[in-house]
């Protein structure tokens, strides 16, 4: 995806077509220009047809005459027809494949790139900037490539044909063209602006929709669906008062085209009228008068090509706005990038060298983190909300790089170790549970592109994690497919599953980010007795809220403010740390607390 940043996007999904893809558009521009060939020859055909009629070119077969050049009219009409229509098809087609790689690229890209950097854009954003956005490029390519070819040409060529004709007839056509222009110019600076408001408000609607749709059991539960009808409602007014405002201006462009359009055909012809009278004898009337209707026909073939130019110009302001939304996107850099090492046995051993880490638009979350983890050990992490802990454990994960220190796996730089290495290691339990549209079976199998885990190895997972009671109760068991976020499992069974998933992987290292507050005292307890004595050699980084989760722990480490300010086992941190102590206080009673630390003795 590196090239996206120096080419612009449609030359990049334009480099993607195939030789067959090349040929096809030569073949269609070739149609083109041949539709435009034989459009113009009906022109002359016409004329030789009115000279013939008014006795100019009178001949004794003169029907006959008329019938064979009718009928080259009526072909030529045919096959710029069918020249026209092959043309259409292969600009949709092509279209279509351009809409496909840029959809692709963004798609792509969104997943290359990191925590952070997906966060400067919204969910519904990028949703419309992969769907609508792409529609608009897609729908100007398949009309505008077309037209853009054949207007020029079409304006041209009949320019040529008349270049040489009255002047009088020239300077008329000419005042048409600049009337037409001048509305293109207008279009284009008056919709540009607009059509960049229009992309946001859509934005805007999707994420007020997505909103209402992800939370609709907190809205009925607080009584507040007048509350977000009227939320949507504002955005949806502000969009249809601004899209009525678009609509009414182009509305104006097609009469005011017909206009200049019709208008040209009437002065054409009183202007010819004019000129015709002005002729001294019958055989120069009739010559200029033939003259006049071909000319009228070639001037309209000048005024259509502008208006076909018109038409593409109406649909790209939004389309130019849409490109520069999906470039946005596709320029923004990749910064998880993969590095060299691949054959790597990673041990488990994990250390944080003078870590810190902060957000572009913020201050440090981190401030100079040390510590260091054995093969096997397990390291707990807790502290205050907004104390970096989810951070710290993402920078493990290798969800954000490290804005300055170094973290290691087993001695070498995470950074340079190929990501699906990287990752094939390490089994990641997010915040917030997440699953996806299939069955349990295949959200436990999630990137198990090689087939290691099987049925075995399934069941074996469910039971580590406490899943395996609730989901052989399910009619179809592990076959049961999950809705979209898992909407028909509790938080619990879901939380379940997600550790289940990250347990078959049996990576080296194991990463909890406050992965059993869902869970119930018992499960929770019975889970991590399992994890104890079933992951043996697995290095384990849990964030906890919870001191009966974490208490356990090799080692916890507290955090305040992105630093570390106490390091140790659950009894030396109740008696040496303050801050631990105090969270200790918020959970238990004084007595109990007193209890624990005898347990660790003096």
């Amino acid at each position: 995806m590196e090239m996206i940043k120096r080419e612009r996007i449609m030359l990049y999904a334009i480099k993607k077509l195939k030789v067959k893809d090349w040929i096809l558009t030569v073949l269609s521009v070739g149609m083109v220009i041949l539709s435009v060939f034989l459009e113009l020859q009906i022109p002359d055909f016409m004329r030789t047809v009115i000279e013939i009629l008014t006795g100019a070119s009178a001949t004794a077969n003169m029907m006959n005459d008329v019938l064979y050049y009718g009928g080259l009219m009526l072909a030529c009409a045919v096959g710029g027809t069918i020249a026209t229509a092959f043309s259409t098809v292969v600009s949709s087609y092509i279209s279509s494949l351009v809409a496909y790689y840029l959809r692709e690229a963004v798609f792509n890209h969104v997943t290359d790139l990191d925590t952070a950097n997906v966060k400067n854009f919204s969910t519904a954003s990028l949703l419309t900037r992969t769907t609508n956005d792409v529609s608009q490029i897609e729908m100007i390519i398949a009309f505008g490539t077309t037209q853009l070819i054949k207007a020029p040409v079409m304006a041209i060529w009949a320019v040529c044909k008349i270049i040489d004709s009255s002047w009088q007839l020239s300077l008329l056509t000419a005042a048409a063209v600049v009337v037409i222009a001048g509305v293109i110019l207008v279009l284009i600076t008056f919709l540009v602006p607009r059509f960049k408001i229009v992309q946001k408000l859509l934005d805007s609607i999707n994420r007020v929709a997505r909103e209402n749709l992800s939370g609709m059991k907190v809205v009925r539960a607080f009584n507040a669906e007048a509350y977000e009808q009227e939320k949507f409602g504002v955005v949806n007014k502000k969009l249809t008062d601004l899209q009525l405002g678009n609509r009414n201006f182009l509305a104006i462009i097609n009469p005011l085209m017909l206009l200049v359009l019709n208008g040209l055909s009437l002065g054409i012809y009183w202007l010819g009228s004019y000129l015709i009278s002005g002729m001294p004898s019958l055989a120069e009337q009739q010559d200029l008068y033939a003259g006049v209707v071909v000319f009228g026909s070639y001037a309209l073939y000048v005024i259509q090509g502008f208006i076909f130019l018109a038409m593409v110009f109406m649909m790209w302001p939004q389309a130019r706005v849409s490109a520069s939304r999906i470039s946005e996107v596709l320029k923004t850099p990749v910064r998880i990038k993969s590095g060299s090492v691949r054959e790597a046995k990673i041990k488990g051993e994990i250390e944080f060298r003078d870590v810190s880490f902060h957000y572009e638009d913020g201050g440090d979350v981190l401030k100079h983190i040390s510590f260091k983890a054995s093969p096997g050990e397990t390291i707990a992490f807790i502290g205050a909300t907004g104390c970096g802990k989810s951070t710290l454990v993402g920078l493990a994960a290798r969800l954000y790089d490290p804005s300055e220190g170094e973290i290691l796996f087993d001695g070498v730089n995470i950074k340079d170790f190929d990501l699906d290495t990287l990752y094939e290691k390490i089994g990641y339990v997010p915040q917030k549970a997440v699953l996806f549209s299939d069955s349990i079976a295949d959200n436990i199998k999630f990137g198990d592109e090689e087939g290691k885990i099987d049925d075995a190895e399934i069941g074996r997972a469910l039971s580590i994690a406490q899943a395996k009671d609730f989901v052989s109760r399910l009619p179809e068991g592990t076959s049961f497919q999950v809705a979209q976020g898992g909407s028909n499992l509790s938080g619990g069974q879901k939380q379940r599953l997600s550790i289940a998933r990250a347990i078959a992987k049996k990576p080296e290292i194991l990463i909890f980010d406050d992965s059993f507050s869902a869970l119930d005292f018992a499960t929770d307890k019975a889970l991590r007795e399992e994890l104890s004595k079933s992951l043996k050699g697995t290095t384990v980084l849990i964030v906890g809220q919870r001191l009966a989760s974490i208490k356990d722990a090799d080692r916890i480490i507290v955090l305040e403010k992105g630093e570390i300010v106490g390091e140790g086992k659950h009894q030396e941190l109740l008696r040496d740390c303050p801050v631990y102590r105090e969270i200790a206080l918020s959970q238990f009673s004084e007595e109990e607390i007193e209890s624990e630390m005898s347990k660790g003795g003096n």
